[in-house]
C-alpha cells in the first residue's frame, strides 16, 4: 500500500469514529529504515489526536479504541503506532 491511500484511509476511519477537534497523521518510517527487520511495506505512523472525547477516557482505554478502529492496517500496513492525545 501506498503511504498516502494509508494516511487517508487512517484519517477517514478515525474521523468517521471518533470526535476529533484535531486530527493529523505522520509518516515517521524514515527514522526506521535502517533498523533490523524494517519491512519497507509496513509503515511507522504518529497520529496527533484533539479529542475531547478520547480525553475523557483512560490511556488504555482510548488507545484500545483506536486500534480496534485500525485492527486491519495494523495487521497489514502499519508496523508501529504512536499515539498522541491532546
Amino acid at each position: 500500500m501506498d503511504i498516502n491511500n494509508l494516511i487517508s484511509i487512517i484519517k477517514k476511519k478515525i474521523l468517521n469514529n471518533i470526535v476529533c477537534e484535531k486530527l493529523e497523521v505522520e509518516d515517521k518510517s524514515f527514522l526506521h529504515k535502517n533498523h533490523p527487520g524494517n519491512d519497507i511495506n509496513k509503515f511507522h505512523i504518529k497520529l496527533l489526536i484533539q479529542s475531547k472525547e478520547l480525553k475523557k477516557m483512560s490511556k488504555i482505554e482510548s488507545n484500545k479504541k483506536i486500534y480496534k478502529i485500525l485492527n486491519d492496517e495494523l495487521n497489514n500496513s502499519i508496523h508501529s503506532l504512536q499515539i498522541l492525545i491532546d
